[in-house]
């Protein structure tokens, strides 16, 4: 009846219908936990049919947000030959596999999000090559698939698949590949992607370089809290070693955070934690210092402050100390306290 009354609609956004009331289970569905008194014997709970959606033909525009849906839907996706835009963000129970999304001939922009039953390999998005310009898939750990399985994809503007299972290196990424990307989120399992844990030093200088060269693209790599996006080493590398059991002192700076000030970019080695505060070495930047009669040397001035004050038991090292250098900076600071 809805489709018939609303044949041209085409933004489309369902959330949970109710807190008594829900869709109907797909296929292979999870069997949840109900309360005695709500049971659908008792008419606790009305079921609506989620596939009459399907109906909709003329759909640009649709999101699910939090549907309550559980369980596979194979003919959700099928008729859908004109959507454009598809989010889906927190439907848990949702299974979803990326092949059937690679259906959507005309889809432009995917943004899934927090959806753990969301799985595939994002090479099956290569059938919408040509058309999509937006993949956001994030919190979604089912996700596989390879970094550079998408870097011929001419129309691609924003990329970020932080907390999936995909893998890759950006030092990979070649001066023609993702010739229109403006924005690049990737996760831990790709070399310099958000949480990416090093096995060696050695290999920061290259990736960092990967990141200078794309930030010359204008391609965007952090959020505006770029503090949120960093690296560190991993305590399986040959470089890892333990910290003193002092109090007194940091532990070594393994992590790497990224610092702005102004429009100046750079990074660091560095540690912090609720124990000890933090403690930085110094900021490698990636950028020169802007002029006095910059428009932007008052907000360059403004942010150094705040970066400086955490260069203190780490002063004068830009690069992780070796555990040679770390252990005389604990003797150095004993002395000076005695």
């Amino acid at each position: 009846a809805m489709a018939t009354a609303l044949p041209n609609l085409q933004i489309l956004t369902l959330t949970r219908p109710g807190s008594e009331n829900k869709y109907n289970d797909g296929e292979d569905p999870y069997t949840w936990v109900r309360d005695e008194d709500s049971s659908d014997e008792e008419g606790g709970d009305d079921s609506y049919d989620i596939e009459i959606i399907s109906n909709f033909r003329k759909l640009r525009s649709l999101s699910l947000y939090c549907t309550g849906l559980n369980g596979r839907y194979p003919a959700l996706f099928n008729n859908f030959q004109l959507l454009q835009q598809l989010t889906i963000n927190s439907c848990g129970g949702l299974k979803v596999n990326l092949e059937i999304l690679g259906g959507l001939s005309s889809l432009k922009e995917l943004c899934c999000c927090h959806d753990c039953e969301l799985a595939g390999n994002i090479n099956s998005l290569r059938v919408l090559k040509d058309k999509l310009e937006k993949v956001v898939i994030r919190c979604c750990e089912s996700v596989e698939g390879r970094l550079m399985d998408l870097a011929d994809f001419p129309r691609l503007r924003e990329l970020n698949l932080c907390f999936t299972a995909v893998t890759g290196d950006v030092r990979d990424v070649g001066d023609h590949d993702f010739p229109n990307l403006e924005e690049l989120h990737c996760p831990s399992g790709v070399v310099g992607g958000m949480g990416h844990e090093f096995q060696h030093v050695s290999d920061v200088p290259s990736v960092i370089d990967a990141y200078q060269r794309l930030k010359e693209r204008k391609t965007s790599l952090f959020t505006e809290e770029g503090n949120m996006y960093y690296w560190s080493l991993s305590n399986e590398s040959p470089d890892w070693y333990e910290g003193s059991d002092d109090m007194r002192f940091p532990r070594p700076p393994f992590m790497i955070k990224f610092v702005k000030a102004g429009s100046r970019f750079g990074w660091r080695w560095c540690w912090c934690d609720r124990r000890t505060g933090h403690y930085s070495c110094e900021v490698n930047w990636l950028d020169s210092e802007p002029g006095k009669e910059s428009s932007d040397y008052e907000n360059y001035i403004s942010g150094i402050q705040g970066i400086e004050s955490a260069i203190n038991f780490y002063k004068g090292h830009q690069q992780l100390p070796t555990e040679e250098e770390y252990r005389r900076l604990c003797l150095e600071y004993n002395v000076e306290e005695s």
